[in-house]
């Protein structure tokens, strides 16, 4: 009887021993889909610009195509989710180089003494949900050279609002850069990083069936005008960039949303 109950004992132990794996291998598996949510995102809402430079960087929380001669990206793209809006005090980290650009990106002593601002594309303000995240911004890779009233200024403004209409609308696409393709662009450092007279932003929403958007493109220098003065079309964008920013959209959706300039339907106050 003695050895009978041993055995039972000894049984009942092995199975929650199992039991205990089999959970423990589930949580993995649950945890693992978690931090693959930025992929698994990116696939679904796949509208990355055609890349005029051919040097497409892929990271876990941006995209962006470098351009070497401008020593800058052409464009960063990204996707705010609601849940992406943190408000946490993080440290932040010293820009770094980009190993993921084969031709090497911007060293950051290029800006030292220049007058410009490291201005983020991918704003670090939108990556504060994680540490990983928020670091990943500091790349060299993800800054241009922005006037400090500019950058502290409207760009700051237009980064706010992006994120209030996050939270408004739901899940944004963002693309954002600057024009490097006007001429006679002021260099800074060593590294001759090119300075844009002008930025863009362009911001995408999709509901279902209904996809809306609005565009952005603003003088790199310090203004005290709304918001709104400073909309345009993503056609006027692309024409002025060279840059194709939604070609994977069926071509109905893509020519009517690139065509409007409607910030109305954005319920534009600010």
């Amino acid at each position: 009887m003695k050895t009978k109950k041993i055995i039972t004992l000894i049984f009942t132990i092995i199975i929650a021993v199992i039991a205990f794996y089999q959970q423990k291998h589930h949580n993995l598996k649950v945890t693992d889909v978690t931090n693959n949510d930025e992929i698994a995102d990116t696939i679904r809402f796949n509208y990355l610009p055609i890349s005029t430079t051919k040097q497409i960087v892929k990271h876990k929380y941006y995209t962006l195509s470098y351009d070497e001669n401008k020593e800058q990206p052409e464009w960063v793209a990204y996707i705010l989710k609601p849940n992406h809006i943190k408000y946490i005090d993080r440290k932040r980290p010293f820009f770094i180089k980009d190993k993921n650009v084969k031709t090497k990106s911007a060293d950051y002593r290029n800006y030292k003494k220049s007058g410009y601002d490291k201005g983020h594309l991918c704003p670090a303000g939108d990556r504060r949900f994680s540490k990983e995240a928020f670091n990943e911004t500091f790349l060299t890779s993800n800054i241009s050279p922005q006037n400090h009233k500019f950058n502290a200024g409207i760009w700051n403004r237009l980064e706010q609002k992006t994120r209030y209409w996050t939270k408004k609308y739901g899940t944004l696409y963002v693309v954002t850069g600057g024009v490097l393709t006007d001429k006679k662009l002021k260099t800074i450092g060593r590294e001759k990083v090119a300075v844009p007279k002008r930025f863009y932003k362009i911001l995408l929403h999709k509901n279902g069936d209904k996809i809306k958007a609005i565009a952005f493109l603003i003088p790199n220098k310090d203004t005290k005008k709304p918001l709104y003065k400073f909309t345009t079309t993503i056609d006027n964008i692309e024409k002025i960039t060279g840059i194709d920013f939604f070609p994977a959209l069926p071509d109905a959706i893509e020519n009517k949303i690139e065509a409007e300039n409607n910030y109305k339907q954005w319920s534009f106050r600010y």
